[in-house]
């Protein structure tokens, strides 16, 4: 008869796997996904489009790629080619969201200091917090006058400065919007003679911040301008290559689509390399 201690290692080794897989944690593994998602909708909000989902700008960008696919190939008979220009056509409409977003959020880093010497005068003239920063939706800056307007109509309906601040940072969510409504709610909660004062403070800390920014990001533009055009031209010049028969036949075999994909791959290591060496550590958003 065996030795019943023989099967105490495979009895213990099974025991630590199923101990393993019952330690996985599926509510964390969402929370991993809903967080994705939320970033992503911030996204799209911090550039400009609030009501359009993920899913459509995916959906989108796939069908522009297909439709630019379709035109290559039927030019120049080359499925590689249209594979090629097919994936930069779907990138196209992420780099317009990009320079979307980008341009907004220095349109919003600009405004909100504008914004706070109003709500100065407002508070100064004996107007508590709550309305003024409700009466910024009549005005302030144009660019925050609709995420105000709801601000101002959720404080109306329910009386409750803190969730309407909540919403508040959503319809916006930006950073600079953050420290603001952080701001904010410190100041509705200390109260006192030391609002005006705090707001002032915040609106001269804001603007430095995006004076320094702005300096950083001017001398940064000539880093991005020179990557898009390293990585734009060769695409330029194949593109004009392929009106032309005899340099397209190159390109339609096992031959040239291993040519297209190394030169792809090193014009994106490059163009990638070339902005993370200019680049600007992003903002992070407040969250509570």
């Amino acid at each position: 008869m065996s030795d019943p201690r023989v099967l105490i290692y495979p009895t213990l080794l099974v025991v630590g796997v199923t101990l393993m897989l019952l330690s996985r944690n599926p509510p964390r593994q969402s929370q991993a996904r809903a967080d994705r998602a939320e970033q992503r909708r911030a996204w799209l909000v911090q550039a400009g489009i609030p009501n359009v989902k993920p899913a459509q700008v995916a959906g989108f960008c796939a069908g522009l790629g297909v439709l630019v696919a379709v035109l290559v190939i039927g030019t120049s008979r080359s499925l590689w080619l249209g594979v090629a220009f097919a994936a930069l056509g779907g990138y196209l409409p992420v780099m317009v969201l990009k320079a979307r977003r980008r341009r907004r959020v220095r349109e919003l880093q600009e405004a909100w200091p504008d914004a706070i010497d109003n709500l100065v005068s407002a508070v100064g003239a004996g107007l508590s917090l709550p309305k003024a920063v409700a009466s910024l939706a009549d005005r302030g800056p144009e660019l925050l006058r609709p995420a105000i307007a709801r601000f101002a109509a959720t404080y109306e309906a329910t009386g409750q400065f803190a969730a309407s601040l909540d919403q508040l940072k959503d319809d916006l969510a930006d950073p600079t919007a953050d420290r603001v409504v952080e701001a904010l709610r410190l100041a509705s909660e200390v109260g006192g003679t030391q609002v005006g004062r705090t707001l002032r403070i915040l609106s001269g800390v804001l603007r430095d911040h995006y004076r320094v920014r702005k300096e950083l990001e001017a001398r940064q533009g000539w880093v991005i301008v020179a990557a898009r055009l390293a990585f734009g031209t060769p695409w330029f010049v194949l593109l004009l290559l392929s009106t032309r028969r005899e340099a397209v036949a190159a390109y339609r075999g096992p031959g040239g689509a291993l040519v297209l994909g190394i030169g792809a791959a090193l014009a994106i290591l490059g163009y990638r390399t070339m902005l993370a060496i200019g680049r600007i550590p992003p903002e992070e958003r407040v969250v509570r």
